[in-house]
């Protein structure tokens, strides 16, 4: 899902052109391939992908031989993921009523949008059956720091209000692992991996696409926002971002 990307549960924050997330972000789903690793889909497996986004690693788990079910609450990138052949749903995960249905379930770049993260977790440990493992990787403490306060600094300058609400959880792996336990998984390893990553398509683009709904929080014009996206990246004169990732694996042992 995404960047910091992909989406069940969405902030208010996230809005999704599927055009736009396939070109800018193409690099979220082929960084996501160690996750899937991790994750080890088996043969026969039925699997819950939460925050399926466009499907693009919903199909990588197909490709081992799973059955996959993905959800999303973005209706755009739904509408992706059903052309490219997955059986995905139009869900909030906090939302989810699945019942002991999954041997597996899977998340790429996709928990730190769902601010919910108390009730996502309770459905996720409901979906699985018992001894199901949960894997995955998303935004963790100290993500995109730097690129995040270079764009509030540019909306200052230019008169505007960044939004004082927080349109992500990026956790320290003892936060992650605080709430999961409380859901009921054991067995939790989660660990930090600073991914510096350039961008293809630079910081701009990255601005436009993955921070629209900051943009439209903070009452950006469309007219203002490339050239906001083009002076945030004067300013940090790299095509880098600063990724932060959490990377973890759980099980439900009871």
């Amino acid at each position: 899902m995404g960047e910091d990307a992909l989406s069940a549960g969405l902030a208010s924050t996230s809005q999704w052109d599927s055009g736009d997330y396939a070109r800018v972000g193409s690099f979220v789903p082929e960084l996501g391939m160690a996750a899937l690793d991790l994750l080890d889909p088996r043969p026969g497996e039925r699997i819950l992908d939460v925050g399926c986004g466009d499907g693009a690693l919903s199909l990588k788990i197909i490709d081992r031989g799973a059955e996959v079910v993905g959800i999303d609450s973005s209706p755009e990138l739904i509408e992706a993921a059903r052309a490219a052949g997955v059986f995905a749903e139009l869900i909030d995960a906090a939302d989810m009523e699945f019942d002991r249905s999954f041997d597996a379930a899977f998340s790429n770049a996709a928990l730190h949008w769902m601010l919910d993260k108390e009730r996502v977790a309770a459905a996720i440990f409901r979906a699985l059956k018992l001894g199901g493992r949960f894997a995955g990787e998303m935004g963790g403490e100290g993500n995109l720091a730097r690129l995040r306060e270079a764009l509030d600094a540019e909306l200052v300058i230019r008169g505007y209000v960044p939004p004082t609400e927080h349109s992500n959880w990026y956790p320290s792996p003892e936060e992650l692992a605080a709430v999961y336990e409380a859901a009921g998984f054991e067995r939790i390893d989660a660990r930090l991996i600073e991914r510096p990553t350039p961008l293809e398509h630079g910081i701009a683009q990255w601005v436009t696409t993955f921070r629209k709904g900051w943009l439209d929080r903070a009452g950006v014009p469309e007219a203002e926002r490339s050239e906001i996206g083009a002076a945030v990246a004067a300013s940090l004169a790299t095509d880098t971002a600063d990724y932060v990732r959490l990377r973890f694996v759980m099980r439900k042992l009871v």
